[in-house]
């Protein structure tokens, strides 16, 4: 059977500040993110299937990334969670959408744990065969599973 791939690309905003690092991006400051999902099957043949002729139907890709990621991530601040307590405390009781990660909030790291989210939920017969984040209009990270095999 023919291998498709699907590809939908997600768009978020988001802050981070990263923690022990030597630059600017030591201070909080933030980004309008671009993830782009790419999935790899092959399309149901079942002309009595309501997808028949699809490998995931591309409603179904979004509900998926809109639940195990953009939900948490969108207008979010990451941070570490091991950043300093008075910071996080205040930033809780000022009600900001704070997500405290156990790694560095890099673009690298957010696409190790954005591949984690999604490869545990993809419907049987679908693999996720890639993921680009974009965390400038020029600069991004890249993840594919043929380089973790």
């Amino acid at each position: 059977m023919t291998k498709i791939r699907l590809t939908r690309l997600f768009t978020f905003e988001a802050a981070h500040a990263l923690l022990n690092y030597n630059g600017p991006c030591k201070n909080i400051h933030g980004h309008s993110y671009k993830l782009q999902v790419t999935i790899i099957g092959t399309p149901v043949v079942d002309e009595e299937h309501p997808k028949n002729g699809m490998v995931l139907d591309f409603g179904d890709l979004k509900k998926l990334v809109q639940e195990l990621i953009l939900d948490q991530m969108d207008h979010a601040l990451l941070l570490r969670n091991d950043s300093p307590p008075q910071l996080l405390n205040a930033l809780r009781e000022l009600n900001h959408k704070l997500v405290p990660v156990p790694y560095q909030p890099t673009c690298e790291n957010m696409l190790i744990d954005f591949k984690t989210r999604l490869m545990h939920r993809l419907p049987e017969g679908i693999q996720l065969h890639s993921l680009k984040l974009w965390e400038t209009q020029n600069s991004f990270a890249e993840w594919y599973a043929a380089d973790n095999i």
